[in-house]
C-alpha cells in the first residue's frame, strides 16, 4: 500500500496522481488546488497528536447522522433509493429512442408491480438495479468496510464486482482490466470522456456530508481518476455530489452548482457550464447522453423541470439513450430533494440487484440499501421491535383486511399486500405488494408523510381494482395501520377523520390512534 504522502504518475496520460487518501475525515486537508486541470488535488495528513505519523492505520469516524434532524435524513436516504429506483427504472429502455417510456406508460401503474417491467439490453428482472448502482454499491461498502475512503480497497472492489457483473462500460472495464490503479494506461485521455465516474458517486454524498468542500471534491476526484482519466469525469462526478450534499442539507443544489462551477478547470468548467444553465434544454444538444456532460446536463434538466421524484425520473428516461444512467443521476438528485417517502412505493419495494464484493457474491434489496444508507451516514441500524403473536387478518371493508405482520404473513400469495414496516423477507413471493416509508413517531420523524398516505391509498383501491383481497398491516397491527386504512376510508367515502376513527375501531381490535402527528395530518387532509 503506497502511504499516505507518496504520489504516482501516469506515464501516458500526463495525470498526476493524487497523494493516497486512505481515509474519509477531517484527518485530511487540501493544501491547494493545482493549477493544472489534469492534476487532482493532493490530500496531506493532519493529527491533533504530532506525535502521530502512522497515516496508513488512521481511523476515523464516516458520516453526521448523529446531528442531522429527520428530513435531512430522509432526504440523503432518498439520494440513495432515488439511484437505484432511476437506474432500474430506466434499464429496460437504455439504448431506446426518445418518449419510449411513456408511450409504454400514458399513466401511472399502480397495481401490480407498477411500472418495474424489468428486460432490456441485458435481460434484466423487474425492480433489478444495473452497472450503475452495482458500482456504486461496491464502493459504498468499501467506504464502511475500511472506515473511509483507501483506493486500493476500492480498486479490489471494483475488480471483484467486475469479474461476474452483466454489464461493465467500455472505459471501466479498460481500466480494471490492470491489477492496479496506478498502473491503468488508456492511451488518450479523451476517451475518458464517459459518464462512468459520475454514475457511481452518488453514495459519496452520504459518506462525506460532515466533511468541507476541499476535502470532499479532492475524495470524489480521486475515485473518479481510478477508471478516468480525464478531468471533466471527475468533475461531472463533484458537481453532481456537491449537488446532492447541498440538498440533503436542505441547501439550494443550483446555486451550489454554480459555485463550484467557478472552481473547476478552464478546461472543463465552460462545457459544463453550457449544459448546466437554467436555459439549457436536451433539444440544445445531439450528442450521446453516454459522456459525462450530457448525462449530468439532462439529469440536472430533468430535476430541475419536475415537481415531484415521478416527474424528473420519468422526464429522464423519456430522453433515450443511456436511459439507466441519466435516470440514475437525476433519481439521486431527486430523491436527495424531495427524500425517500416521496419515491413512490411501486418502484422501491422491488429493487434488488446482485454485486460481487472481495467477499463474496451478494443480493441487496430496498431493505438492505436503507441499512446501507444508514452505514453511510454513521447512523446506528434501526431496531427491529420484537416479534408479536400473528393477528388478522380480519376483514374490514369488502376485499380489505388488517393485520399485524406475523398475522400477514399468513396470507395467500395472490392476495395484494401493503405494509407499513420493515418485512424483511416476509413477502417476496407475493407479486403485489407494496413496502411504504412509515415510521410510528410524532413530530418530524417523517418528513413526506402526506406522500406515504397517499401512496398507501393508492395501492390499497389499485389492488381491489384488480379483483385481490387486500391486506393493510404493520409491525403491530395498531398506529400505522390504522393511519393507513382511515385515509383509505376518508378518500374513498369522504367521511372525517372521526368518522373514520370510528369505523375502524369497531372492525379491528388492535387499533390505536396514540399518534397525535398520524391524527392531526389526516384532520387536516382533504382527498380527491
Amino acid at each position: 500500500m503506497t502511504g499516505a504522502g507518496d504520489s504516482t504518475s501516469n506515464p501516458v496520460s500526463g495525470v498526476i496522481g493524487p497523494t493516497v487518501i486512505t481515509h474519509l475525515a477531517v484527518a485530511y486537508v487540501v493544501d491547494e488546488m493545482p493549477d493544472s486541470p489534469l492534476t487532482p488535488p493532493p490530500l496531506r495528513p493532519f493529527h491533533a497528536d504530532p506525535a502521530h505519523h502512522d497515516t496508513s492505520r488512521t481511523t476515523i469516524t464516516l458520516g453526521s447522522g448523529e446531528h442531522l434532524d429527520h428530513p435531512a435524513r430522509q432526504r440523503a436516504l432518498g439520494c440513495l433509493i432515488g439511484a437505484a429506483v432511476g437506474d432500474a427504472l430506466g434499464a429496460p429502455f437504455e439504448f431506446q429512442p426518445s418518449g419510449l417510456y411513456s408511450e409504454h406508460f400514458p399513466a401511472p401503474v399502480y397495481g401490480g408491480m407498477g411500472e418495474m417491467i424489468g428486460g432490456g439490453s441485458f435481460g434484466w428482472a423487474p425492480g433489478e438495479f444495473t452497472d450503475d448502482t452495482q458500482m456504486a454499491i461496491a464502493l459504498a461498502c468499501s467506504v464502511t468496510q475500511s472506515f473511509g475512503y483507501h483506493a486500493d480497497h476500492v480498486w479490489e472492489s471494483w475488480r471483484a464486482w467486475r469479474r461476474r457483473a452483466a454489464d461493465v462500460g467500455i472505459t471501466t472495464s479498460h481500466a480494471l482490466s490492470f491489477d492496479h490503479w496506478r498502473d491503468v494506461n488508456h492511451g488518450r485521455i479523451e476517451s475518458t470522456t464517459a459518464n462512468g465516474a459520475l454514475m457511481r458517486s452518488f453514495p459519496l454524498a452520504l459518506a462525506t456530508l460532515d466533511l468541507d468542500d476541499l476535502v470532499a471534491r479532492a475524495i470524489v476526484l480521486h475515485q473518479a481518476s481510478l477508471t478516468h482519466h480525464h478531468p471533466a469525469a471527475g468533475w461531472g462526478a463533484w458537481l453532481a455530489v456537491a449537488a446532492m450534499r447541498a440538498a440533503i442539507r436542505g441547501g439550494d443544489p443550483w446555486s451550489t452548482i454554480d459555485r463550484q462551477l467557478a472552481l473547476a478547470p478552464d478546461a472543463v468548467r465552460d462545457e459544463f457550464a453550457s449544459v448546466l444553465s437554467p436555459t439549457w434544454t436536451p433539444a440544445h444538444d445531439n450528442r450521446s447522453n453516454g459522456n459525462v456532460w450530457t448525462c449530468l446536463g439532462q439529469a440536472v434538466w430533468a430535476v430541475r423541470q419536475a415537481s415531484s421524484f415521478d416527474e424528473a425520473v420519468v422526464a429522464a428516461i423519456d430522453l433515450g439513450g443511456d436511459t439507466d444512467t441519466v435516470a440514475c443521476v437525476a433519481g439521486a438528485l431527486a430523491g436527495a430533494i424531495h427524500g425517500v417517502q416521496s419515491i413512490p412505493s411501486r418502484w422501491t419495494t422491488y429493487l434488488h440487484g446482485h454485486v460481487e464484493l472481495p467477499s463474496g457474491r451478494r443480493t441487496f434489496t430496498y431493505h438492505d440499501l436503507l441499512l446501507l444508507g444508514h452505514d453511510l451516514l454513521g447512523l446506528p441500524l434501526p431496531d427491529q421491535p420484537p416479534g408479536e403473536p400473528p393477528a388478522g387478518p380480519v376483514q374490514v371493508d369488502e376485499g380489505v383486511y388488517a393485520a399485524n405482520l406475523l398475522g400477514a404473513a399468513s396470507v395467500p400469495t395472490d392476495w395484494g399486500v401493503v405494509s407499513l414496516c420493515r418485512t424483511e423477507n416476509f413477502f417476496v413471493d407475493h407479486a403485489a405488494r407494496r413496502q411504504i416509508y412509515v415510521i410510528d413517531r410524532e413530530g418530524d420523524r417523517n418528513a413526506a408523510l402526506d406522500a406515504a398516505v397517499r401512496d398507501a391509498v393508492r395501492s390499497i383501491e389499485a389492488f381491489r381494482r384488480e379483483g385481490r383481497p387486500v391486506v393493510v398491516h404493520c409491525h403491530g397491527g395498531r398506529s400505522r395501520t390504522g393511519l393507513a386504512l382511515k385515509a383509505w376510508r376518508m378518500a374513498r367515502t369522504g367521511c372525517t377523520e372521526r368518522e373514520a376513527h370510528t369505523w375502524l375501531a369497531e372492525r379491528w381490535p388492535l387499533y390505536a390512534d396514540y399518534n397525535r402527528t398520524f391524527v392531526d395530518h389526516l384532520r387536516r387532509a382533504t382527498f380527491d
